[in-house]
């Protein structure tokens, strides 16, 4: 699950893997950046980069031919720092996820899909953002323990997709998991991406984690239904130690020998990670 750290300045870190970028020359490249103050300049080797929004960054002053600027937004859950915290009507807020200090949201309230486009979308497409991030797709499965509630928590996340391209016909949405509801909302998708194919973020015990065999084989399933059935880019993103550079290649080949994009950065997302970044002439 991807979060907005606490904004600490960190060394910038960029690597670039051509080898990779060759082989998934038809995909986009995407780095995701959390930290106060986006490195344009680095960013700028990707297609797609993915910023906290809250950061004040404005993509209006940095518009140019090469680089898609993306706004990560959470949808399965809130923070009390967001500033449409405040507004979501207390009913809706349905459970805690303590290790990331957040709030579940109720995805079958009925008022909850407008809501989100025009508190959490709208803000964003003024601000010049053609992109979204959707983080916390499968957050409602810290709730709904029920078969019967599952499929309503995920009818409402599919409502909240199809009313923000309604709203938005030319967003771009890059969906972190949501496997379950691709069935429904794959047409509607730039990209799937999902976390620790190989490499992990422990955020409770704060370490750096090795992913197990039987959940890399598990994603890579998931993988190979998302490129041959929806033909869509999927997009690894796994977590080193910042520095840890022999890490973060290492990691990224073994990515993207499966076939899948590669995007490795340290667990907080305040550097800019090794990732295939854009091929030469494209």
């Amino acid at each position: 699950m991807l979060r907005f750290a606490a904004r600490v300045a960190r060394v910038v870190i960029v690597g670039v893997l051509s080898s990779a970028a060759h082989a998934q020359a038809s995909a986009p490249s995407v780095a995701l950046f959390y930290g106060e103050h986006p490195p344009v300049a680095q960013l700028g080797a990707f297609d797609v980069a993915v910023i906290e929004p809250d950061s004040g960054f404005d993509p209006r002053a940095h518009r140019n031919a090469h680089t898609a600027w993306f706004a990560y937004v959470s949808v399965g859950e809130v923070s009390r720092e967001r500033p449409y915290y405040a507004a979501i009507p207390k009913a809706w807020l349905v459970g805690r996820n303590d290790i990331w200090a957040s709030t579940v949201v109720n995805q079958d309230a009925a008022g909850w899909p407008a809501f989100y486009v025009e508190h959490v979308i709208a803000p964003l497409w003024k601000l010049g953002y053609r992109g979204f991030f959707l983080d916390t797709l499968d957050s409602y499965q810290l709730v709904a323990k029920t078969a019967e509630a599952r499929a309503r928590q995920e009818a409402g996340l599919v409502s909240v997709i199809r009313a923000i391209k309604a709203r938005y016909p030319q967003a771009k949405l890059i969906f972190n998991r949501g496997f379950e509801i691709l069935p429904q909302v794959h047409a509607l998708a730039y990209a799937v991406a999902f976390e620790s194919l190989y490499r992990g973020w422990d955020q409770a015990q704060q370490r750096y984690v090795e992913v197990p065999q039987d959940d890399r084989d598990w994603l890579l399933a998931q993988a190979k239904t998302i490129r041959e059935q929806y033909r869509l880019p999927v997009l690894s993103i796994d977590y080193c130690a910042p520095h840890d550079d022999e890490c973060a290649r290492d990691t990224a080949a073994l990515i993207s020998a499966a076939g899948i994009m590669p995007y490795v950065t340290d667990g907080g997302l305040q550097t800019v990670g090794t990732g295939p970044a854009r091929a030469p002439g494209r």
